[in-house]
């Protein structure tokens, strides 16, 4: 020890010292062995809390031999020692729960009783299997499951696998192995994973989306779709991955290349299958309004359907000597009251009209030009384009307007999905067409001026409305100068309807998904269902553009069933999120042969009650999921119009956080102080034990002066930062997981993981096991039963108790998970006193100025010091609010306090009002009429009372000691004044 009192500790432990083993100390700060310890207040704390853990850890022994040997010894004998067993207890209450089909949600239910459907976006099973943050959702789905059980619901909580798409062909095509073979057992690595995180899932309900059983009644729907015209085909550009073998969606493609694999992806036109969800729009916009959605979720598809009134204006197209020919473009704009400063036309590069007009001596550039175009994206064409580009086709079209000739230019921010694949480019008052003009040299007409003149700026592009300038033409019969542009806009749509120029329209900016095929289609009969696909042995892509079932010869050739006509199968598939698009509804009735779900278990389940995933899936799940189902809704199948009432996003779990250093180029380390450090010099990591914190940076412990980066990341095996829980729930068991997700931070926000972190909560749930089982037995283990007795509680314990029931409660409610363990682990620190007993053996240690044995003594004697009896009912109230976060434990400790059946069926604890009323106030405490603190008291406190509290507070006592008090001053509830005699002051009560 380097304190002041290491020449005492010398004096009296000449022959013998006091060895702490090295398991007393946190692990992020442990010693390799301490042979004296400090009694500094720093480090009393850290003593206490790890002897309260471990009493029979401290020992002794004769100087005389070496004090390493004596430790090694020791440690080689003592068995490796847990918190709780939770090793025995995990697999044991797994192994009940599947025997006994604990969470079985029977087929008939009463339907009496109030219902609550929670659900998981299920999941795709990859063969990597879990990570960390895959458990996120699912634990909270399993807290709020086994809460609504335990409240009297009946509650359906399934689970089933995404388990068709490219992932599982691309790693088919990658290693030889039949997608079948891996998909099951990576289901079977799935499966096992969850079940040992213990979550309380109907296994009987579980479906795969590749069963026939279950992709029987996804064509069964896709036929709904095909009958009334919602399913058809058209020839329109599609993202093509010629890799892949198939077409992309937007969502799909990311800088033109495919999510999935990297693979370069071009734009064409292809034959193909459309649903038409704008039939849909009006009511998938407005429906929104009714969820409770996150916002952002809501917003998001909005801007996806993206409803936009205009009008379409008919441009025709002029000969070289200004003739019209017998091509016209309709275009559509939103503002047709800016029709007379349209100064040029802009058609995609993918237009069909496109060739009919490109002149001789540009058509070579313009194929170029949209060759280029084909291996763009959507999102590469639009607003990730920084730079506008295009190329002149050789051709002019009359404005209608005012019968000016305007040039034809083709460019890729232009759409050929958006409205008619043509837009009349106004650059005064459209930022992309001023950007496009100003580079290109094109004149500029404005239109529009701002309501308050002062604005006026002829310079830059102004996109709002105002006053119409310019916008007249007698011999065309349209004037709308000087008129707002709301009602200039109404006129020239009128006036275009009267004259054959336009008409009123609004669009749709609907992003269709499509597939692939080609031929007549006749639908089959619905008897016919389900059309088992073939086996086949050769599973890559044809290069042709057919999808990979066209090598199915055999299969492929057939006969019309009706009028037995040769004929041939559509070997195209639909998409992975056809599957996922009504499985919730299976969930309901997953057994039925006879229809997709039994009408009264549906009208009973729906709609999902709380649906938790990722919002990676806002718009290609969700939105496809609210068209099928309304579809559905529409033909009588379901009783609601939405699928998902309420939608929670949980955040991501990043990886643990890494730490870069950078060094320039002659390999002399450097700290990152610019951007520019990232890419001039290189970059390594850095081990975390070589790394301090500095204030609010990170440095290098040998060099401080360099300063590191801090970073989490996204967890992928790419990075090799993939956590696998398998690890995590064999080091320290599936609750203290569950339990450590869910206190990481609020459900939605993003997290970091630490696997020290873990290290609190599992200290938390043993603590738990030894408040109601009692401390272990010198050999490790524990005795049987608890430590529970049938004592009446006290005042203080009940109000302990409620005001943590009621805490838990509201919380769960709430999904804040992280504050409800918070107060349940208040509620462990009422129980064991931590606080108040770490405070008293601080003080007597101070003011007797106990040697350091004496100190150990005395945190020997208190360490175990809770609450001298455990009423039954205080401890089975816990142990209830416990369950639901760590069932494993709850389960043990209800089956030792003497039950013999779960736990998951009994009522949640509910609050008494009474207990909750804050009967504690704040008292000021006065010396001499000078405030020296403060103490808490309850409201009822007698002055007595409140003297003994102020004596022992670490802040107050000091004025106290070794005073002569000559009277107390008390007004209840206000404040306690402590008057000395300062004639008689005591000598030598030190």
């Amino acid at each position: 020890s380097s304190s002041s009192s290491s020449s005492v500790m010398q004096k009296q432990f000449q022959t013998q010292q006091v060895l702490i083993p090295s398991s007393f100390f946190p692990t992020s700060n442990r010693p390799t062995y301490v042979s004296t310890i400090n009694t500094t207040s720093f480090f009393l704390p850290q003593l206490f809390l790890h002897c309260s853990r471990n009493k029979y850890n401290i020992i002794r022994c004769s100087t005389k031999k070496d004090i390493n040997e004596v430790l090694e010894e020791q440690e080689k004998k003592q068995k490796p020692r847990r918190p709780y067993p939770f090793h025995e207890i995990e697999p044991r209450w797994q192994r009940y729960w599947e025997e006994n089909q604990t969470f079985r949600t029977l087929d008939e239910v009463d339907t009496t009783k109030p219902k609550y459907y929670i659900l998981d976006m299920f999941p795709y099973p990859s063969g990597a299997g879990l990570h960390v943050g895959h458990p996120l959702g699912y634990t909270a789905t399993d807290i709020l499951a086994r809460y609504k059980r335990m409240q009297g619901f009946n509650v359906l909580h399934p689970m089933g696998w995404d388990a068709f798409g490219l992932p599982a062909e691309q790693y088919a095509i990658q290693t030889g192995t039949h997608p079948k073979v891996t998909t099951i057992k990576n289901i079977e690595r799935f499966r096992s994973q969850l079940k040992s995180l213990g979550f309380s899932y109907d296994w009987e309900r579980e479906i795969s989306t590749t069963e026939p059983q279950y992709y029987k009644w996804t064509q069964w729907i896709f036929l709904q779709l095909f009958k009334r015209g919602l399913a058809y085909q058209a020839e329109v550009p599609v993202n093509w991955c010629p890799a892949l073998g198939t077409v992309l969606a937007n969502e799909e493609v990311v800088d033109g290349v495919s999510e999935r694999g990297g693979h370069p992806v071009i734009r064409k036109p292809m034959r193909q299958w459309m649903l038409k969800i704008t039939a849909y729009a009006d009511r998938l916009l407005e429906d929104l309004d009714g969820l409770d959605w996150p916002e952002s979720i809501k917003e998001m598809q909005r801007n996806w359907i993206g409803r936009s009134e205009g009008a379409e204006l008919k441009f025709c197209v002029l000969n070289l000597d200004g003739r019209e020919r017998d091509i016209q473009f309709t275009v559509y704009t939103t503002r047709p009251d800016t029709i007379f400063g349209a100064t040029y036309l802009v058609v995609a590069p993918e237009h069909p009209l496109l060739m009919s007009l490109v002149s001789d001596s540009q058509r070579k550039y313009v194929e170029e030009y949209t060759e280029v175009a084909s291996r763009k994206s959507d999102l590469e064409r639009t607003e990730l384009q920084k730079e506008k580009s295009g190329v002149f086709s050789g051709s002019y079209a009359k404005n209608p307007a005012n019968g000016e000739a305007i040039p034809i230019w083709v460019a890729d921010y232009v759409l050929g999905s958006y409205g008619t694949g043509a837009i009349m480019a106004v650059p005064a008052h459209d930022s992309r067409d001023h950007d496009f003009a100003m580079k290109y040299d094109i004149s500029i007409c404005w239109v529009v001026n701002p309501n308050d003149e002062s604005d006026s700026n002829f310079e830059e592009p102004y996109s709002g409305e105002g006053i119409l300038i310019n916008s007249s033409n007698a011999e065309l019969g349209l004037d709308i100068n000087g008129m707002l542009s709301k009602h200039a806009a109404s006129k020239v749509i009128d006036w275009a309807e009267s004259t054959g120029q336009g008409r009123r329209k609004h669009i749709l900016v609907l992003k269709f998904e499509r597939y692939f095929c080609l031929g007549d289609i006749v639908s089959l009969p619905e008897s016919e269902l389900p059309v088992i696909l073939p086996e086949l042995d050769d599973f890559t892509p044809t290069g042709t553009g057919e999808p990979p079932l066209a090598k199915a010869v055999s299969w492929v050739k057939t006969r019309d069933p009706v009028s037995g006509k040769p004929a041939a199968r559509e070997t195209s598939t639909m998409p992975q999120w056809a599957g996922s698009c009504w499985y919730y509804l299976r969930f309901m009735d997953p057994k039925n042969t006879e229809a997709l779900v039994d009408k009264t278990k549906e009208m009973y389940w729906g709609p999902v009650d709380v649906y938790i995933g990722g919002a990676e899936h806002s718009v290609l799940h969700l939105l496809y999921a609210r068209f099928w189902h309304k579809v559905l809704y529409d033909i009588g199948v379901v009783s609601t119009k939405e699928p998902f009432q309420c939608l929670i996003n949980q955040g991501l779990i990043l990886g643990e956080v890494e730490y870069t250093a950078c060094r320039d180029a002659d390999g002399k380390l450097v700290s990152p102080g610019s951007a520019d450090v990232l890419t001039e010099y290189c970059q390594e990591r850095v081990p975390e034990e070589k790394v301090m914190k500095s204030g609010d940076s990170f440095v290098l412990k040998e060099n401080p002066s360099i300063r590191l980066i801090a970073r989490a990341h996204k967890m992928s095996k790419s990075r090799g930062n993939v956590i696998n829980p398998d690890d995590v729930v064999l080091e320290y068991g599936a609750d203290s997981l569950r339990l450590y997700e869910m206190f990481m931070g609020p459900l939605r926000d993003s997290k970091t993981w630490s696997t020290g972190g873990i290290e609190g909560v599992h200290r938390f749930l043993g603590r738990t096991w030894r408040l109601v089982v009692g401390q272990p037995l010198p050999d490790g283990s524990f005795r049987d039963g608890t430590v529970a007795t049938d004592d009446e509680p006290t005042l203080d314990q009940l109000r302990a108790l409620h005001k943590c029931i009621g805490k838990v409660t509201e919380e769960i409610e709430g999904t804040r998970f992280n504050t409800g363990i918070s107060a349940m682990m208040e509620f462990l620190n009422a129980a064991y006193k931590v606080y108040q007993l770490y405070i008293q053996l601080e003080l007597v240690t101070d003011i007797m100025n106990l040697t350091v044995w004496s100190s150990l003594l005395i945190c020997y004697l208190v360490s175990y010091f809770q609450w001298d009896k455990h009423p039954r009912s205080i401890i089975e109230a816990f142990v209830l609010l416990l369950s639901p976060y760590a069932p494993h434990m709850a389960e043990e400790l209800w089956l030792r306090l003497g039950y013999s059946n779960s736990l998951a069926y009994e009522n949640f604890p509910k609050a008494n009002l009474e207990y909750m009323k804050d009967s504690t106030i704040v008292l000021p405490v006065q010396i001499n009429g000078k405030t020296r603190g403060t103490i808490q008291i309850d409201k009822t406190c007698s002055e007595d009372d409140a003297f003994r509290l102020a004596s022992v507070d670490v802040k107050i006592s000091k004025y106290l000691v070794g005073q002569s008090i000559k009277k107390r001053i008390y007004v209840p509830g206000k404040i306690l004044n402590v008057i000395l005699d300062l004639k008689n002051v005591e000598v030598g009560s030190r």
